[in-house]
């Protein structure tokens, strides 16, 4: 069975960048795709992805609030950030909201396919250089 991730990012070329990089792994299907975050929502919600990719810093609402709606909604999909933003606090902030993993996007091509890995056998990931910060 695919491991089924839905793709919430707001820029075009890295969205798809991760599906390019998503294709080459057997195994990984994506799903679906929003540039926004409400549409995220709504499309997470309907498809059920098991991993969502989602952009921390999203149009509309928020990476952040994006999460919250998700878990009131009674989404059981494990949520990993992805973001440009290497600062532990940040990574601490999504975390605390209900991520399960953090990859900051310099990292993706190493990071990205552990970080889906782990948080499916219900381990979280921050990318290592943030993870020895914090």
């Amino acid at each position: 069975v695919p491991i089924r991730v839905f793709l919430a990012e707001d820029h075009a070329i890295v969205r798809k960048g991760v599906r390019a990089l998503l294709a080459t792994e057997p195994g990984i299907e994506v799903i679906g795709e929003a540039a926004d975050g409400r549409e995220a929502v709504a499309e997470v919600t309907r498809l059920r992805p098991d991993v969502t990719l989602m952009d921390l810093m999203l149009p509309e609402i928020d990476g952040i609030e994006a999460i919250r709606r998700l878990k009131q909604a009674g989404s059981t999909a494990k949520v990993v950030f992805l973001t440009v933003h290497d600062d532990p606090d940040f990574a601490q902030a999504a975390i605390a909201v209900g991520a399960t993993g953090y990859v900051i996007k310099p990292r993706m091509a190493s990071d990205l396919l552990p970080a889906i890995r782990e948080v499916l056998a219900g381990r979280s990931f921050v990318s290592p250089t943030i993870a020895a910060e914090m």
